[in-house]
C-alpha cells in the first residue's frame, strides 16, 4: 500500500486529469438516467406473470389502462356534465397510441351521480407510457364546475418517478448544507470540509453514469434515483473523512509524500476492508430474483466500488496537490485529543464496563420489543404523497364505482385449461366441479364465471345456450370467459387482499390438484409470489453476508472474538432499529398516520447498514489494533483508539444521519421509511454500540480479544508495556 501511495503522489496530476475526463463523460449520461427508469421494481417472473400473459394473449386483456375520472360540482347540471364528457372524448378522438377508448354512459354503469369515468387501454406496459400520458394531458381541459383527472397504474408510475426526482432534490437541499457544517466542525476549515462533499458528488455522478448503461440489459426501477445517492453520499463522505483525518494528523510531522504514503497504507487499508463489508452486504440482495432488489444490489455495489476507488485514488491525488493547504481557511480551533471530551468518555466507559454494557443492552432490548408487531406490505398507490391528484382520483374511483367486496385487491384470477375445446360438455363439467370446490371454501366470497354470468348451473344448459341462444348476447360473454381450451374465473375473497390469510389461500390453492391445469393471477397472487421469494431467498443472502463479513474481519484483525462481537452487536442494533421504525410508522407516532412497513425496508436496511456500520467497526478497531501492537496493553490501546476515532466516527455518523435522514422529509413513503430506518440504525450503531458496547466488551475480554487460533497478535508487538 505504501508503494501505491508513492505512485499516487508521483502521478497526482495524471490521476486528477483521468478522473476529470470520466466525470465529464459519465456526468452526461448521469443526467439522462431518469429517462430510462420506470416502475416500482416489483417484477417477478413467476406464475402471476405467465397468467397475465395468457389473459393478454387469449382474453384480449390490455397491458395497461388509464382511467379518466370526471367530477361535477353539485350545482352543475347533468346535461352540461354530459357535454363536458363528450367534448373531452372528442379531443381524445384519433389518439392513435390507444388500443381502445371506452366512454361512459348510464347504461354501462360508468356514470353515477356527480361522477363518471372512461377508460383508455394500451398494448404497452404502464412504465412505457410517459409520452402518451404527456400527450393526453395536453388534450384535457377542466372548466368551471367540471374536472377530469387521469389515474390508474400508468399515472401512478409516472407520478412516482416525478416524486422520486423531487424527493432527491429536496433531500440534497436539506442534507448537503448541514453535512458541510458538520465537516467544518470536524476539520476546523473550509478546504478540508469541502473535499468529502466533492468525493461524494463525484462518486454518485460517475455511478449514475455507469448505471445508465445497465438500462440496455435490465429494467431499472425509479427508486435507483434515491438509493444510489443515499448510499453513495454517505459512504464516500465516510471514506473521505477517515482519509483526510489521518492525512491531517500525518502532515503535522511528515513531508507531503510521507503523509500520503502513511495515510494510504493505514486509512486506505481500512477503506478497503470497509468497502468489502458493504459490497458483500449488498451482494446478498442478488439471491432475491425481484427487480428492485437486484437493481439496488447492482447500483449499490457499483457506488461502493466507485466510492472506494475515488477515496483511494482521486482523493490522495487531490491531497498531494493541496499539500499543507488542506489547513487553509481554518476558523474553528480544534481541542487537544488527550484532554478532550472523548478521552474522558473513553476512560469512563473503561472504568465501568459491566454497568455500561448492561445499560446499553437494556436500551437495545427495549427498542427491539415492537418488532413482533411489524406488518409488511408491498408499496402501492399509498407510496405517493397524499396530495397527488392521481392518488386522490383513484381512491374516489374505487369508492364510487367498485363494491368493497368486488375490488381488484380482493380478486384472484384463475385460468383453467382443458384438453380440447373448453366448451365441450365433459370439460365444462370439470370446470363446474372446480367452481363448486372454490365456492365451498370459507374464505371465498364469490366466484365470477361464465355460469354465474349466464345463470346456467349445469353443463347441458350452458351448451344449449351457446348453441341455440341469442348469439349477439352470448358471444360477448364467451369472449370474456372462454377462449379455445381456456376458461377465466375471478374469485373474490372475504379476507383483506394484502393480508397473510389471502396470500396463504392463493398459495395453498396453487398447489392443489384441481383435475385440470390451472394458473393463478391477480394482485394477491403477485404479492404471494413476492413474499415467498423474499422469505425463501433472504436466508441465503444473510448467510453470505454474515460468513463473508466474519472472514474479512478475522483477516483484518487476526481475531476471532472481535468479528463475532461485531456481527452479534450489529444484529441486535438492527433489531432495535426495526422496532423503532415500527413504533414511528406502524403505530403512528410523531404525527405520522399509521401505515404498514414497506416490504423492502427490513431487507434493505439490514444489507445496507450491516455493511455501512462495519465502517465504524473497522475505523475503531484498526486504531485500537495499531496501539495494541505498539504497547501490548489492551485497555490503554482501547482508550487511545476510542479517543482518536470517536470524533471522526461521530462526525461520519452525523453526516450519514443527515444525508439519509433528509429523506424522512420527502413524500414517497417507502423512501421516507428507508431514510428514517438507516438514520436510526446509524445513530444507534455510532453511539450505543460503537462508543459504549464495543469498548466496554474490549475491556471485559482483555487480551482474549486478540486470540486467533493460537497465533497471537502479541508476536508483532514492538514495545510491550506492563498494564497500567
Amino acid at each position: 500500500m505504501q508503494k501505491f501511495g508513492i505512485l499516487l503522489f508521483q502521478y497526482r496530476k495524471w490521476v486528477v486529469g483521468i478522473w476529470l475526463f470520466f466525470i465529464v463523460i459519465l456526468g452526461y449520461f448521469a443526467l439522462h438516467l431518469p429517462t430510462v427508469l420506470s416502475g416500482n421494481g416489483f417484477e417477478y417472473r413467476g406464475q402471476y406473470n405467465l397468467t397475465r400473459q395468457v389473459l393478454e394473449r387469449n382474453f384480449n386483456q390490455p397491458k395497461s389502462t388509464i382511467i379518466l375520472l370526471f367530477e361535477k360540482e353539485k350545482s352543475a347540471s347533468s346535461s352540461d356534465f354530459h357535454t363536458f364528457i363528450n367534448q373531452t372524448f372528442n379531443r381524445i378522438d384519433g389518439f392513435d397510441q390507444a388500443k381502445q377508448i371506452i366512454t361512459p354512459s348510464p347504461q354501462n354503469g360508468m356514470m353515477k351521480g356527480n361522477f363518471a369515468y372512461g377508460l383508455i387501454t394500451f398494448d404497452k406496459k404502464s412504465e412505457s407510457l410517459s409520452e402518451e400520458i404527456t400527450e393526453l394531458k395536453k388534450r384535457l381541459h377542466n372548466r368551471d364546475g367540471f374536472t377530469v383527472t387521469l389515474t390508474g397504474e400508468p399515472i401512478i408510475v409516472k407520478d412516482l418517478n416525478s416524486a422520486s426526482q423531487q424527493d432527491l432534490a429536496k433531500a440534497e437541499m436539506i442534507g448537503l448544507p448541514i453535512a458541510l457544517i458538520v465537516l467544518i466542525l470536524a476539520f476546523g476549515g473550509l478546504v478540508a470540509a469541502a473535499l468529502p462533499l466533492v468525493i461524494g458528488v463525484v462518486s454518485i455522478l460517475t455511478t449514475m453514469g455507469i448505471v445508465y448503461f445497465f438500462s440496455y440489459k435490465l429494467d431499472l426501477t425509479i427508486f435507483i434515483l434515491n438509493i444510489v445517492p443515499m448510499i453513495g453520499l454517505a459512504l464516500s463522505i465516510d471514506f473521505a473523512l477517515l482519509f483526510i483525518n489521518r492525512y491531517k494528523e500525518e502532515i503535522k510531522t511528515n513531508s507531503i509524500l510521507n503523509a500520503i504514503k502513511i495515510t494510504v497504507a493505514t486509512a486506505g487499508r481500512s477503506i478497503i476492508f470497509s468497502a468489502l463489508c458493504v459490497f458483500i452486504g449488498l451482494s446478498g440482495l442478488w439471491f432475491i430474483q425481484i427487480d428492485i432488489f437486484q437493481n439496488v444490489a447492482l447500483g449499490g455495489m457499483t457506488v461502493v466500488f466507485l466510492s472506494a476507488l475515488c477515496a483511494l485514488t482521486f482523493l490522495p491525488a487531490l491531497l498531494a496537490l493541496l499539500g499543507k493547504n488542506i489547513n487553509k481557511f481554518s476558523f474553528v480551533q480544534l481541542s487537544d485529543q488527550k484532554n478532550n471530551l472523548w478521552h474522558r468518555f473513553a476512560e469512563l466507559v473503561m472504568r465501568r464496563p459491566v454497568i455500561m454494557s448492561a445499560s446499553a443492552l437494556i436500551i437495545l432490548l427495549i427498542g427491539l420489543s415492537p418488532v413482533k408487531q411489524m406488518i409488511l406490505a408491498i408499496p402501492g398507490t399509498d407510496s405517493l404523497p397524499p396530495n397527488y391528484p392521481s392518488r386522490i382520483a383513484l381512491k374516489t374511483f374505487k369508492d364510487q364505482f367498485e363494491a368493497k367486496d368486488r375490488r381488484d385487491e380482493k380478486k384472484v384470477t384463475i385460468v383453467l385449461q382443458s384438453v380440447g375445446e373448453m366448451a365441450k360438455k365433459t370439460n365444462l363439467e370439470q370446470a363446474i366441479h372446480v367452481i363448486q370446490q372454490l365456492e365451498r371454501d370459507k374464505l371465498v366470497s364469490y366466484v365470477d364465471s361464465p355460469f354465474s354470468a349466464t345463470g346456467m348451473e349445469g353443463a347441458d344448459q350452458f351448451v344449449q345456450l351457446t348453441t341455440y341462444g341469442d348469439q349477439d348476447k352470448v358471444a360477448p360473454l364467451l369472449e370474456h370467459y372462454i377462449r379455445e381450451n381456456k376458461m377465466r374465473l375471478d374469485v373474490f375473497l372475504k379476507a383483506d387482499g394484502h393480508s397473510s390469510k389471502a396470500r396463504q389461500w392463493v398459495s395453498d390453492w396453487s398447489k392443489k390438484d384441481l383435475g385440470m391445469k390451472a394458473s393463478f393471477g391477480g394482485s394477491i397472487k403477485f404479492e404471494q409470489e413476492i413474499f415467498s421469494e423474499i422469505i425463501k431467498k433472504t436466508p441465503y443472502g444473510l448467510l453470505l453476508i454474515v460468513v463473508s463479513t466474519l472472514i474479512i474481519l478475522m483477516a483484518a484483525f487476526r481475531s476471532v472474538l472481535i468479528p463475532l462481537k461485531a456481527i452479534l452487536m450489529n444484529i441486535l442494533s438492527l433489531g432495535c432499529t426495526f422496532g423503532i421504525v415500527v413504533w414511528i410508522f406502524q403505530l403512528g407516532h410523531f404525527g405520522i398516520k399509521p401505515v404498514n412497513i414497506g416490504l423492502i425496508l427490513p431487507v434493505f436496511v439490514f444489507t445496507l447498514v450491516f455493511g455501512l456500520s462495519m465502517d465504524y467497526e473497522v475505523f475503531l478497531i484498526s486504531r485500537i489494533q495499531e496501539h495494541y501492537l505498539e504497547t501490548g496493553n489492551n485497555s490503554l490501546a482501547t482508550i487511545e483508539g476510542l479517543t482518536k476515532t470517536s470524533k471522526i466516527i461521530t462526525s461520519a455518523a452525523a453526516i450519514m444521519i443527515v444525508v439519509t435522514g433528509a429523506f424522512a422529509f420527502t413524500g414517497v413513503m417507502p423512501i421516507k421509511q428507508l431514510g428514517v430506518g438507516i438514520a436510526v440504525a446509524i445513530f444507534i450503531d455510532a453511539t450505543i454500540v460503537r462508543m459504549v458496547l464495543v469498548p466496554a466488551l474490549m475491556k471485559l475480554l482483555g487480551d482474549w480479544n486478540w486470540w486467533f487460533f493460537g497465533l497471537k497478535n502479541t508476536q508483532e508487538i514492538k514495545h510491550r508495556k506492563k498494564p497500567a
